[in-house]
Formats: C-alpha cells, structure tokens, sequence
C-alpha cells in the first residue's frame, strides 16, 4: 500500500461547486501537492478510475446525483480509494449511511485548507504498509467464549488447581476484583469436571432479596402472592453439574442460613413446599468483597464461610499482570472483530505499550470495553496508540495521589481541547469526533481560547 506514503498526494475534488473546486486546487497546489477536480458524478468516476488519486473530497449533495452514490461505485471499485465527504448540511441518515459504506472522515462547510491538510496528515498515519514489522497479528482464538488467558504465574497456578479440583465435588470459593474473570474459572472447572451437566448461574446482587429465595429454591404455585404456578429453581435446575453463585457477599443473612442447611444436608425446599428435593450439584461462589472482613464485621455467616472456602482461588488483578496484555488484547480483538462484523488484521507495537501503562482498575472487563469501541470507531484494520488516546490516556493510575492545582471548568475545558488537538495532529473533524462536538464549536473555542497550531 502505497497510498499517502508519497510526499507529495494526489488529490481529487468531486464538487458541483466550481469556486471551491478551484481555490482547492490553487491551496493545494502552495501546499505542496497535486489537485484535480470534477463538477458531476460521471465526470469524478471517471477521473478516479484514469487517475488514481490518494484522496477524494466528495460532496455529499452533488446537483445531479447523490454523493452516496458516487461513494458506493468508489467503494466497489477493485483498490477503493480513501473518500472524505464533504457536506454543508445537517443530514443524521447520510452520515450514518456513509460511514455503513466506509469513509475516512467527514469535512463541515465552510473549511479551510488547514483542514484538509489535516486530513492528509491523518490519513498518512493511518495507513499502514504491509510490510511494518511493529504490528501484531491477531491470532486465531479458541473456540470456547471462555477461554482463560495468560501466561502469568499467577494464572497458570489457577488452571493447575482447576485440573486438580476437577477430579473432586468439593465447594470452591472464587475472589478477585470485578472484572477479573470469576465466572470464566467457574465455567472452565465445571467444563473439566462435568461438561455435560447444566452449568447455572445467578447473580446474588442482581435480584431483589424478596425474589431471591424462589430463584435458589423454586415455589409452589400460591406459595406468595404472584406466584400462579410451580416453579423450579436453579438449584434443582443445576441437576448434577455446578451452581455458580455469583457475588455470594451480597447475600442476605437469612438466605446465608438456608444455603448453609442446602450444602450440610444436599437438600432444600421450595418456598411453600414441605417435600424435600436432593441436591447434587457443585456448588462454586465468587466475591469482589474481602469476604474475611465480611465475616469479622457479622455480614457474613462464619459457618457457612467455611463451608464455601473448602478451596479458594483468588484472581489476580489485571495491573499486577500487564505482561498478559499482548495475549488478552489479541484474543479479545479477534473475538470482538468476530461479534461486531469487522474482522482487525493487527495492533501495533505502541498501541500495546500503551496499554500496558494503564492500571486498568476495571480489569479484564474494562480492556475488553477499551478495544470494543476501538474496533467500532477504527477507520483501518488495525489498532493504533492513536485509538486509545482519549479512552486511556488521561487517566491517572488508581493508586496514584492527586496533587495537581484545582483549575476551572474553563481552564478545564480549554487544556482538554488543546491536549485531544495535539493527539490528533490538530484535525479538526476527528478532534470534533473524539469531544462529541461539531468542527465549527470547535473552531470557535480554538478562537475563544486563544489556542494556535505549534
């Protein structure tokens, strides 16, 4: 890929708009570059075809015809080449249309010719030739939607202790921050020890505690007022493969003495019910709270803390294993790529490296969130440190003290403006994108605040 390597770039201007097209070649031109330009879509397909430019500005209204059009024969074409739209109205269907047929930016009139320049910039280091050696593929990845990855200690030590604790029924207590995978080694131990079996799951903190008991438990019909038949409930449900009771420290205390009962006797009644059913299940629990001081502070039963701690597995937090990154980042993007439909060839080396300065408070969960909307808004197939710039690059480690001086809101708003302008080589558009605002509002606060391009 050649395209924009060149110092000097070949630029086609597709607009009805005689003037401009011809100040745009004139601006163009002292800039450095090759401009032409066409006034319809017949002529600018036809001089995109003959000419091969680097770039095109296509209007989005064209007198004639639909720019929208114009962009989808481009697009069809055997080397598409990159189209900045050009549009002088608010159109929310256009837009969205355009960016569903793939355009590298969007251009507000009026513009200048810095933002042109801009663009080109843009463009430049958004392109990437094949033959770099910083990017990292991205692999092929498991099968299993669960699939634990690392190479820390830490993890590995996890996965011996699930081979071991496979062989066995015994309660397994699972502790970390939110985040970290909980769920993940309660799935990968019930698929190593009873895989055909049910694996079923509920959220302690995610039920109201009135309806708690009957999602454990299951009712009788007329059992409370509502309930207007039988129901099953998880536990019978689990038959004989795993519970995973998730965020067990949220647990109410008097439902904390009824699972203590089902996990002595491996029995339980329904609400309303004085027929005992069996339990056979594994039961495996997780928690995000320091579950020792839950017991010590009387929130949490000391007997039935035994009961579920027969083995504890504590996840490592993400920042206490920043070396698994490269291999969390190139399975969560291939996985991510395969969900949203927009399959990534690669990450670069400095995307990595800026990953891995983040303490990433959110854990596993949080870099999963960070490259979703990476892939979603990346305008190549590959990832760059540019992607994560807004996203991560402000934040402050977690443990980190704050003692920078109390600025106002405007002062506030005015070093954000012109930190997100450095990151993005002052393009306007994708400085507009990244802050949620329209080019002329930022603009305008470039004029109010005084801020000037380096």
């Amino acid at each position: 890929m050649e395209r924009f390597y060149r110092s000097v770039s070949r630029i086609l201007v597709i607009d009805d708009d005689k003037a401009l097209c011809r100040s745009l070649e004139i601006q163009l031109k002292i800039a450095g570059h090759i401009a032409k330009s066409a006034h319809d879509a017949t002529g600018g397909l036809s001089l995109a075809k003959d000419w091969n430019p680097d770039l095109i500005l296509l209007d989005l209204s064209l007198s004639e015809s639909s720019g929208l059009d114009v962009l989808r024969d481009l697009n069809g074409a055997d080397q598409p080449i990159p189209v900045a739209m050009i549009t002088g109205e608010q159109d929310m269907n256009a837009t969205i249309e355009a960016s569903k047929i793939g355009v590298v930016d969007y251009i507000r009139k009026p513009f200048t010719i810095e933002d042109v320049l801009s663009l080109l910039r843009d463009e430049k280091r958004n392109t990437l030739d094949d033959s770099r050696d910083d990017l990292i593929e991205i692999s092929q990845i498991s099968e299993n939607p669960y699939e634990i990855v690392g190479a820390d200690k830490a993890v590995i030590d996890i996965l011996r202790q699930i081979g071991k604790l496979s062989k066995s029924r015994v309660t397994v207590l699972i502790e970390g921050e939110s985040g970290t995978g909980k769920e993940f080694v309660a799935r990968a131990l019930h698929h190593a020890s009873t895989p055909e079996a049910p694996f079923v799951a509920i959220n302690c903190s995610a039920i109201v505690p009135t309806l708690l008991e009957s999602e454990l438990f299951g009712h009788k019909k007329g059992s409370f007022t509502g309930a207007d038949r039988d129901k099953s409930g998880k536990l019978k449900l689990a038959q004989e493969g795993t519970v995973f009771l998730d965020e067990i420290g949220d647990l109410p205390l008097d439902l904390q003495a009824k699972l203590l009962r089902v996990l002595q006797e491996r029995e339980f009644e329904p609400v309303g019910d004085t027929e005992p059913i069996t339990f056979d299940a594994r039961v495996v629990a997780a928690t995000h709270h320091d579950i020792d001081n839950l017991v010590k502070e009387g929130k949490f039963r000391e007997d039935l803390f035994y009961r579920l701690a027969v083995t504890r597995l504590v996840m490592p937090p993400l920042r206490d294993r920043l070396n698994d990154i490269p291999l969390l980042v190139t399975h969560l993007i291939s996985r991510i790529g395969i969900q949203l439909h927009r399959p990534m060839r690669g990450i670069t080396k400095a995307a990595i490296e800026c990953l891995q300065t983040y303490p990433w408070p959110g854990n596993v969960r949080e870099l999963e969130n960070v490259l979703t909307r990476a892939v979603a808004l990346a305008d190549t197939d590959y990832l760059s440190d540019n992607d994560f710039i807004l996203t991560i690059g402000n934040q402050n480690p977690a443990n980190e003290k704050d003692n920078s001086e109390i600025l106002s809101l405007k002062d506030m708003e005015k070093s954000h403006i012109q930190h997100v302008l450095m990151k993005t080589g002052w393009n306007i558009t994708k400085t507009a994108e990244l802050l949620e605002l329209s080019p002329t509002t930022v603009r305008k606060k470039i004029d109010d605040y005084g801020l000037s391009h380096p």
